[in-house]
């Protein structure tokens, strides 16, 4: 192909050749070393064609008749000395035809053109071949036997020894050659002379040399060209390729980037979009399908529209709402109630596993996450930049704007919510960013929006080992554990504390030793100011332990150790726990080995530092270990037991044998949980799940098994409370302290205490920040979860004692400044009389309970009255003072008495109502005043200082006939004739009351006739309604949800009118219209029906309990300072203590004014 295009090129190049000679003398060439390359015998390769090709080539050139004086000669001659060649190698082929045809050109050249050297005549008789040397050297890399290529070559050797031979050299050489001219018989002749020695040794001697040397110096230069032009094409073709694999390379990296790249983000987005899209959806059915699912059973509750003619069973679990004690007493409907029938069954109760411990930790995970150095848990300076900085936008008035959003995750005793909390002006928000949201006590889902102004308390605290979370409080008692990355947390935290939330307590940057040195509560403790129960509490929560962490649950001590014997004697102080040691060595048998074991540990690697116990008092088994039979605590027990329950011998099935466990083995160290000193319900099996039976008595495990001495599961608690307050644990508390929060637990001190566990217990001890693996760092974080945590250590010096009772009395009486106790002075009580409106009974008289002071503090108090006449009235008085005589400096308002500045409570009321204390509230800042009973069915607000009318809300359809305000201010509930209760939002402006919010919190419906009383709690979540029929109702305060309903005991009793309603702590008592009175526990819903004298109404009327007189005579300050039902029982444990109780109600009807006595007088009689 190249041939014909470089003859195609020749013709229409009209005779200019010059130009093409070098490309077409780089052509012969690489056609004559592609030729000889491959060698003669190759038929295929040497084709006619090609013979053709380069012929027609030569003589289109004219290259056999060029001349010294023609152009490009050198050229020429090269290209037809490489012509020669070719046709040689065309003779020898065993192709007849194409061999004839290289005879013939090749006789036809010598013959009329080519004028042939004596070089190029040895040169073309040697390579002529084997025919004309038979038996020669030549003829040892030929076939042989070429008759008939001989006959052709024998006018070609004629003409070329003829015509091109030097004819005196010739026969000087060959004497005896035929005669080459003229003889017929020459081709004979020359056969047989080519056999003789003659020839053959011309040819050894002469033809083969000099055809040797003529090739190397003609074809050598070419072939070394040639050879060059080789590897330069070689050179060429791989830089070629090599610049082809680059832009190869390139052009799919471009199009990787450009086509590939951009469509497989679009899929991947696609897809996650699509896929989001589909879990979106579904997430969201499922939330319809939970939220219709909730409406459904409000339907169809016992109240609901659609009620079922038998009411359902409902099953228990305990609430997460605190109440400001620190206790969690409020059981909720379990509307997701499992039997776990299936972690019974596969039950192992041959106890043939040993109980389940925490794994032990990798040691070179461990080793890699070990802290050699702690540092105190407080903000950096770059935090505290934010505290000094107050942020812009947070007055109430101005736009709400954005702080911060950060990702993170809500902890709780169930799931770890992962989501994103938001941070501005006016509100916390956390948006659940879980894929399948549950049903929560607050809605579906665990997202929440919390105005900032409510914020009460924010702490730093630590999650697995981790200074990462906070914790914050509000002033309705909700609570929320969430954990950032650790960088991110003390930035959160001093952003929030730089917005100034006003009711904020413990505000500053300090650590949870400065916190407990700054709140004073040891000095409050040890001068019996608190009891017992809220000093541990409160140390608990300073020190990091929290009820949203089971891996850092309170933890509190065994007090006892008599569970056997039938009477507790408390005077004995053989009964109770030597609180000075660790409850591993309470029994001291045990001591010996755990300082021996201590001793003797030694680890090679130098990672696991020495310790006297494996286990911990306090971790999320333990826990469990106590809760077993309340969920959720159910449900985490088996997913901890891999699916099944624990083996019954195990389980907490009786107090007596679980302290017995303490003190047969060391290695169970468990101290105890709050709920043994308030809540009796964990005691019972209320769900009744089975927890199979014990080995060796084979009972089944049902309710925990009591000791002796209690007679029910609430005398159990109320005794075991009664101990922890008792003087002999006052006297050794302070012991006990240094063990778990003070001076023992770290150091040399805790090891000659024997009071040295598991290093990673402690906190500080790991950083899994320096752990890089994810895996190894969640395994490390699931262990230390499980395996439990130490509390901050608070204190570094010994704890202070706490004083005796009597070294208090001494030092209260030395103390001008503080009062006396009310119920140690119950015998000094005396009535004081004044008159605040001639003629008009008083139908309220309050002490708003949110000031700053009240009247048993220094300072002067506010007391609110209405008369019946709707006469308003703000007086004051001053505190106690020894120094006055009567001890009652009243000072009546004097606006009261001037009929010009009278302020009267605005609108007429109903036809048939009065004024009394079931329609008037005040707010607990004594700024507003909330009014019912109106003849347009409002609720009005009025504020007390103007004396004016603020507000007016119309939302009941019938007169409004009784209101409520919860502890903290926040929410009002209203009682109307139309049978509904209205939850409403009492609305604040720079920290003050200023009104009420137009749309209602809640509508609460369910009563069959009007409501005349209701209560509510936000601490607990609760709002009780009673009506006319005697039945109560209770709801949820944030879903609106019915909880349940209790009714007049049997079926015969006529309907008793509940008149009085209050929610506290988890009680809440209801005054009836007849001869008896209910306390009613809320977690549990079982009554107890006490018989009281029936001598007369006002009598019965005037029986106050002793928390109601917390509530009615002192604000939240005096509460702060008279303990509850079951701190006073815990405290006044003389019989002259409990005979003053007996003396509250004469002493309250002792107090109650005239026109008190004038108002239930006229009560009693309608």
């Amino acid at each position: 192909m190249m041939l014909e295009s470089s003859l195609s090129d020749l013709r229409d190049s009209q005779g200019v050749f010059l130009p093409f000679f070098p490309s077409l003398l780089r052509l012969l060439r690489l056609l004559q070393d592609f030729l000889f390359s491959e060698g003669t015998d190759n038929q295929a390769l040497w084709s006619e064609k090609i013979f053709e090709g380069v012929v027609n080539l030569l003589d289109r050139l004219q290259a056999w008749h060029s001349t010294p004086v023609t152009p490009g000669v050198v050229e020429l001659r090269e290209m037809a000395q490489i012509g020669l060649r070719i046709i040689t190698g065309y003779i020898q082929q065993q192709d007849s035809q194409v061999s004839v045809m290289a005879c013939v050109k090749l006789h036809s050249l010598l013959q009329t053109v080519l004028s042939l050297g004596w070089d190029e005549v040895c040169f073309l008789l040697g390579r002529l071949g084997a025919p004309l040397w038979p038996g020669g050297v030549m003829e040892a890399g030929t076939n042989g036997g070429h008759t008939e290529t001989f006959s052709q070559l024998v006018p070609i050797v004629r003409t070329l020894l003829d015509q091109h031979a030097d004819p005196v050299t010739l026969h000087g050489l060959l004497p005896s050659l035929p005669v080459t001219n003229g003889s017929s018989t020459f081709a004979q002749d020359l056969q047989s002379y080519c056999h003789t020695v003659e020839w053959l040794d011309f040819c050894q001697r002469h033809v083969q040399p000099t055809m040797e040397q003529y090739e190397l110096d003609t074809f050598g230069k070419s072939h070394d060209l040639m050879s060059n032009f080789w590897n330069s094409c070689f050179d060429d073709l791989m830089s070629t390729a090599i610049q082809r694999d680059k832009e190869r390379a390139y052009s799919k990296d471009k199009f990787q980037e450009v086509i590939l790249d951009p469509y497989l983000r679009r899929v991947r987005s696609e897809n996650s979009r699509y896929h989001s899209g589909q879990k979106q959806s579904s997430g969201q059915q499922g939330v319809v399908w939970r939220h219709w699912k909730s409406l459904r059973r409000l339907l169809t509750s016992e109240r609901g529209a659609w009620a079922h003619r038998v009411p359902l069973e409902v099953k228990w679990k305990l609430s997460s709402a605190e109440t400001y004690s620190k206790m969690r007493l409020k059981l909720v409907p379990n509307y997701h109630y499992d039997t776990h029938l299936e972690a019974s069954a596969s039950r192992d109760n041959m106890g043939a596993d040993s109980p389940r411990s925490s794994e032990p930790l990798p040691l070179a995970v461990a080793k890699e996450a070990k802290v050699s150095d702690m540092e105190d848990d407080q903000l950096g300076e770059e935090d505290i930049v934010f505290l000094d900085n107050k942020v812009e936008g947070e007055d109430d008035s101005q736009k709400e704007k954005l702080v911060l959003s950060e990702d993170c995750e809500l902890i709780t005793i169930v799931a770890v919510v992962p989501g994103r909390l938001e941070v501005t002006t006016h509100h916390l928000y956390f948006y659940d960013a879980s894929s399948e949201k549950e049903e929560t006590e607050e809605g579906i889902g665990f997202d929440f929006k919390r105005p900032l102004s409510q914020l009460r308390e924010v702490h730093l605290r630590r999650y697995n080992l981790r200074r990462s979370a906070v914790e914050m409080f509000f002033i309705d008692q909700s609570h929320y554990f969430i954990n950032f990355k650790k960088k991110v947390r003390n930035m959160v935290y001093s952003r929030i504390l730089g917005l100034r939330p006003p009711n904020l307590f413990y505000f500053g940057s300090r650590s949870p030793q400065e916190l407990l040195k700054a709140s004073g509560l040891t000095q409050r403790w040890v001068c019996r100011e608190i009891s017992n129960f809220e000093y541990l509490m409160q140390l608990n929560t300073i020190s990091g332990r929290t009820y949203n962490d089971l891996s850092q649950y309170p933890v509190f001590p065994w007090v006892l150790s008599d569970y056997t014997s039938p009477v507790l004697d408390l005077e004995d102080p053989a009964v109770f726990r030597d609180l000075s040691k660790p409850v591993g060595v309470v029994n001291s048998r045990h001591a010996q080995n755990v300082r021996e074991k201590y001793e003797s540990f030694e680890d090679s690697t130098g990672t696991i530092d020495k310790f006297h116990y494996g286990t911990h008092y306090s971790n999320a088994a333990g826990v469990m270990h106590y809760m077993i039979r309340m969920e959720p605590f159910t449900t985490l027990h088996i997913q901890l037991q891999s699916g099944r329950f624990d083996c019954a011998d195990r389980q907490f099935h009786s107090v007596a044998a679980a302290w017995q466990a303490r003190m047969e083995s060391p290695a169970d160290v468990k101290e105890l949980i709050p709920e043994f000193f308030y809540f009796p319900e964990f005691l019972q099996n209320i769900n009744g799940f089975d927890l199979g039976s014990l080995q060796m008595t084979q009972d089944n495990v049902t309710d925990v098994l009591l000791p002796q001495w209690a007679l029910s599961r609430e005398d159990f608690i109320r005794k075991h409370r009664k101990a922890l307050e008792c003087e002999h644990v006052s006297s050794h508390l302070h012991e006990w302290i240094d063990l778990i929060f003070g001076c023992k637990q770290r150091g040399e001190k805790a090891v000659e205490a024997l009071n040295v566990f598991y290093y990673c217990t402690y906190e500080g001890a790991v950083d899994l920040d320096a752990i890089a693996n994810e895996t190894e760092r969640k395994a490390l974080e699931g262990i230390i979860s499980n395996f439990g945590q130490t509390p901050c250590q608070l204190l570094k010096e010994p704890h202070p004692p706490r004083m005796s009772s009597e070294s208090a009395s001494r030092r209260q009486a030395r103390m001008d400044t503080l009062p006396p106790n009310l119920f140690e002075q119950l015998d000094k009580l005396r009535p004081f009389m004044e008159v605040v409106c001639d003629g008009r009974p008083l139908v309220q008289a309050v002490v708003p309970r949110n000031q700053n002071r009240s009247f048993i503090i220094q300072g002067s108090d506010v007391l609110v009255t209405v008369s019946s006449n709707g006469l308003i009235g703000t007086h004051s008085w001053l505190p106690y003072d020894k120094n006055i005589a009567n001890y009652f400096t009243f000072t009546k308002d004097p606006t009261v008495a001037n009929p010009k500045t009278q302020r009267f409570l605005s609108g007429l009321l109903f036809p048939g109502v009065e004024l009394s204390t079931q329609v008037l509230v005040v707010s607990n800042d004594g700024r507003l005043l909330f009014s019912g009973g109106h003849w347009d069915c409002s609720l009005r607000v009025t504020h007390l200082g103007k004396g004016k009318l603020v507000g007016k809300i119309c939302r009941h359809i019938d007169v409004v006939t009784c209101l409520a305000l919860d502890l903290c201010g926040i929410y009002l509930i209203s009682g109307s004739r139309d049978t509904s209760c209205i939850v409403w939002q009492v609305l604040q402006q720079g920290g003050f009351s200023s009104g009420l919010s137009p749309r209602p919190v809640q509508v609460l419906c369910g009563h069959d006739q009007e409501v005349t009383c209701v209560a509510i709690s936000t601490e607990l979540d609760m709002a009780v309604s009673g009506s006319k029929d005697g039945t109560l109702i209770i709801h949820s305060v944030r879903r609106g949800q019915f909880l349940r309903t209790l009714r007049p005991p049997g079926e015969s009793c006529l309907p008793a009118r509940v008149t009085e309603l209050q929610v506290r702590s988890g009680q809440f008592s209801r005054r009836l219209w007849g001869s008896t009175r209910r306390i009613s526990q809320v977690s549990s819903g079982e009554t107890e029906y006490n018989p009281t004298d029936t001598s007369g109404k006002a009598d019965e009327e005037r029986i106050i309990q002793v928390d109601g007189i917390c509530s009615e005579l002192t604000s939240r300050a005096d509460e702060e300072r008279i303990t509850q039902v079951d701190g006073i029982c815990s405290e006044l444990t003389s019989r002259a203590d409990e005979e003053r109780i007996t003396q509250v109600d004469g002493i309250c009807s002792e107090l109650t004014s005239r026109a008190d006595e004038e108002r239930i007088t006229q009560a009693c009689r309608k």
